[in-house]
C-alpha cells in the first residue's frame, strides 16, 4: 500500500514562509534540525489533515551564500482547496501576496511563497465568477 506523506519545498526565509502558509490556515506541526547536517526541517499540514508541507531550510555557508536549486531540484506547485476562494483571495492581497492567476472563474488560483513557489487554490465546490476578480489580469507567470 502507498501512503502520500508529504511535499517538500526548499526555502530561503522560513519565517516569511511559515506566515505565507498561516494566511491559508496551515500551520507548523513539528520541526526537526540538524547541526552536523547544518539543516531545519518544519513541517506543516492543514488542521485535521495527515499529508504535511515539508520546509527545508539549508543554513547558509560559513560566507552566509546559499546554495541555488535549479533544473532538476525545482518544483510544480502545491494544490490547497479553500471553503470561498474570494475570501482567501482578499486575506492574501491584504497582506500584501500578489494573485498572479486570479479567481476569474469562482474555481482557482494561483499565488506563490515568499521563496517563489507556486500555490494553486482550488475552490470547494462552486462559486459563481464575481468582481473585482473577473477583471483582474493575471500578473507574472504562476
Amino acid at each position: 500500500m502507498t501512503k502520500f506523506l508529504h511535499t517538500m519545498i526548499r526555502v530561503t526565509d522560513p519565517d516569511a514562509t511559515i506566515a505565507f502558509f498561516e494566511l491559508l490556515g496551515v500551520k507548523e506541526t513539528r520541526r526537526f534540525s540538524s547541526e552536523q547536517g547544518r539543516f531545519t526541517l518544519i513541517y506543516l499540514a492543514a488542521p485535521g489533515e495527515e499529508v504535511e508541507v515539508e520546509l527545508t531550510y539549508n543554513w547558509p555557508a560559513e560566507d552566509g551564500s546559499f546554495e541555488e536549486y535549479t533544473g532538476g531540484r525545482n518544483f510544480g506547485h502545491i494544490a490547497f482547496q479553500v471553503e470561498d476562494i474570494y475570501a482567501t483571495c482578499q486575506t492574501l492581497a491584504d497582506a500584501g501576496v500578489t494573485i498572479n492567476r486570479p479567481p476569474r472563474d469562482g474555481h482557482m488560483a494561483f499565488v506563490r511563497t515568499p521563496d517563489g513557489i507556486s500555490i494553486e487554490l482550488l475552490q470547494n465546490g462552486h462559486l459563481e465568477p464575481a468582481e473585482p476578480w473577473v477583471s483582474m489580469p493575471n500578473v507574472g507567470t504562476w
